[in-house]
C-alpha cells in the first residue's frame, strides 16, 4: 500500500507501523527533517526521486514530495475495539459506517473519528470502501491512529455491542432531536450512506434515531459531515463527566 502526503507519511512513521521504504523529492530533502528523521530512527530505507516517479508511485494523489510504502491497512476485530476503550478506563465510544462507498467520506469520517477520541470504527466487507491510498491521503494520517473493524454482518455486530452495554443509534432523518439525547455513556453511532442512509434493518436493530435539526431547503448532509455533528455533539456531553 501506498501512503501519500506529510502528514500520511508523519502519522505513519509516529505510529509506528510497518513502512518498507520513504521516497523523498529531492528538491525537498532538507526541508522536512522530522520525517527524515522520524525514518533514520526507524532504520527505513530512503530514496531521494525525481517528482515525476512520486506523481507515478501516488497514482495522481498530491504527495507534498512525501511517499512511503507500507503493508496493507491491517484491520481489528470489534472485541479489540472494546477492550481498547476498557484499557484507558472510558465508556466505549464506537462509529459503525452503513455502506459509505465513497474514500473521501471514509477518509473524512476516519479523521473526524480519530480527532474526538473514538475508539474504533466499523465498516461491511460488502458494499462499501475499504481503506485504500485515497482514504489514508484524504484522512491525513488518522488510519495510523485509528482501529478499524471489517465484519460480515452489521446486524450481529449491532447486537453484540448491545451485549457490551452500549447505547446504539442511528444517526438519520424522522428521529429525536441530537441534542435532546443523551450520549454520556457506552454508545454507537451510525452513519449511513451517502445516497441512501441507513438500511432498514439496520435501523429497525438501532435503539432511536437521532436527526439534525436542519433549517434549510436542502434536508440531507454529506455522510462525513453528520458524523462530524453527531460525534462532537457526543464528545462534548462526555465531557461533561471529566
Amino acid at each position: 500500500m501506498i501512503i501519500c502526503g506529510k502528514n500520511a507519511v508523519t502519522e505513519t512513521l509516529r505510529a509506528n507501523k510497518a513502512v518498507f521504504k520513504l521516497f523523498v523529492a529531492k528538491n525537498l530533502a532538507e526541508k522536512d527533517s522530522e520525517i527524515l528523521k522520524l525514518a533514520k530512527k526507524a532504520n527505513i530505507k530512503i530514496e531521494f526521486s525525481e517528482k515525476p516517479k512520486l506523481d507515478k508511485l501516488c497514482s495522481g494523489l498530491h504527495h507534498q514530495g512525501f511517499v512511503a510504502e507500507v503493508e496493507d491497512f491491517q484491520y481489528c476485530s470489534v472485541q479489540d475495539i472494546i477492550d481498547f476503550a476498557d484499557k484507558k478506563g472510558e465508556a466505549p465510544f464506537v462509529v459503525i459506517l452503513d455502506g459509505v462507498e465513497d474514500p473521501h467520506n471514509l477518509g473524512s469520517v476516519i479523521r473526524v473519528c480519530e480527532c474526538a477520541g473514538v475508539h474504533g470504527i466499523i465498516i461491511p466487507k460488502h458494499r462499501a470502501c475499504n481503506v485504500n491510498e485515497t482514504v489514508s491521503k484524504t484522512s491525513a494520517g488518522a488510519i495510523a491512529h485509528m482501529k478499524i473493524a471489517k465484519v460480515t454482518n452489521l446486524n450481529h455486530e449491532i447486537k453484540f455491542l448491545k451485549e457490551q452495554g452500549l447505547w446504539v443509534f442511528a444517526v438519520e432523518l424522522g428521529g429525536e432531536n441530537l441534542y435532546s439525547q443523551n450520549l454520556k455513556g457506552p454508545l454507537c453511532l451510525v452513519v449511513g450512506s451517502e445516497g441512501y442512509g441507513t438500511s432498514a434493518l439496520v435501523k429497525k436493530n438501532c435503539d432511536g434515531i437521532l436527526t439534525l435539526p436542519m433549517f434549510g431547503k436542502v434536508n440531507s448532509l454529506n455522510a462525513s459531515v453528520a458524523c462530524g455533528i453527531a460525534v462532537f455533539e457526543a464528545v462534548r456531553q462526555r465531557g461533561e463527566n471529566k
